[in-house]
């Protein structure tokens, strides 16, 4: 019953911040506080559910280290998705148009901060650690990135290619950097790094969302294998690639710090460390 009450009580936050951010959509102040909001209330709940439900502290969301460690993510998720406008940019027609919109970026900045922890909290903090002890860490991964993909199948222009893109380089790479660490810190900052470089400074379509405005005007033309077509630079064949090499160097360091656990069927349940990785 721990799943179903930590996805509900995170999903409840997750759901009320949704709607607000709808009700004030057009308004970006409103959405960066509501979006804020949302981030900061999830985590209290995060760790008050799990230490009703499994009598222990939510190690993996502690404060020590907190923002080094989202900071981190955050470098990381926004080098990688530049890595691949860049590549974007010299094989299509990639351009800048001119400056776009600041109240649109701080908008977009509010909106993710709320994506980023809502859905770290529910999929990597939730789904992915309790399947793990079962599953193991690879059959876990695997499962919980093909629903992390698939939920995007219900965004505006979703593709199959896309969710496949999104599988890999949103539900792998955000799972292997947990992994790794054993922090939602990390994987929370590389999601919103990743989002809020891709459409609050690019001004990108962000998986399928079309009506995105950041800090620049782009436009793109070209293969959409190249330009991720109108689902976004998220479902460039760039994409992919650049989260399968991430998701392998983040599964390389976790298998080194011995992070990676068998399934519970085929070697008994192995310890992870709980601590914050450095």
């Amino acid at each position: 019953m721990r799943l179903v009450w930590q996805l509900l009580a995170v999903a409840t936050v997750a759901f009320i911040g949704g709607r607000l951010l709808t009700l004030v959509d057009g308004k970006p102040w409103l959405t960066l506080l509501v979006g804020v909001l949302t981030a900061l209330s999830a985590v209290p709940v995060y760790r008050w559910v799990v230490r009703r439900t499994e009598n222990r502290p939510a190690t993996d969301l502690a404060s020590g280290g907190a923002w080094g460690a989202m900071g981190r993510g955050v470098l990381i998720g926004a080098a990688a998705i530049t890595a691949v406008i860049a590549h974007i940019a010299i094989q299509a027609d990639y351009s800048i148009d001119g400056w776009g919109s600041l109240e649109g970026a701080i908008a977009v900045f509010g909106f993710m901060a709320a994506v980023a922890v809502t859905e770290e909290l529910l999929f990597r903090g939730v789904l992915f650690r309790i399947a793990e002890e079962r599953l193991g860490t690879w059959a876990a991964l695997i499962s919980t990135s093909l629903l992390f993909g698939s939920m995007h199948l219900f965004n505006e222009n979703a593709t199959l290619w896309g969710a496949f893109a999104i599988t890999i380089a949103g539900g792998g790479m955000l799972t292997a950097a947990y992994v790794a660490t054993r922090s939602l810190w990390v994987p929370i900052g590389l999601h919103f790094g990743w989002n809020f470089a891709q459409s609050g400074i690019f001004g990108n379509a962000g998986s399928g969302n079309a009506a995105t405005h950041g800090l620049l005007e782009t436009s793109t033309s070209g293969s959409t294998w190249v330009t991720g077509g109108v689902f976004g630079p998220e479902a460039s064949v760039y994409t992919v690639l650049l989260g399968v090499l991430v998701t392998a160097a983040f599964m390389w360091l976790a298998q080194r710090r011995g992070h990676v656990m068998p399934g519970r069927g085929r070697a008994g349940r192995a310890s992870v460390p709980a601590t914050l990785a450095r």
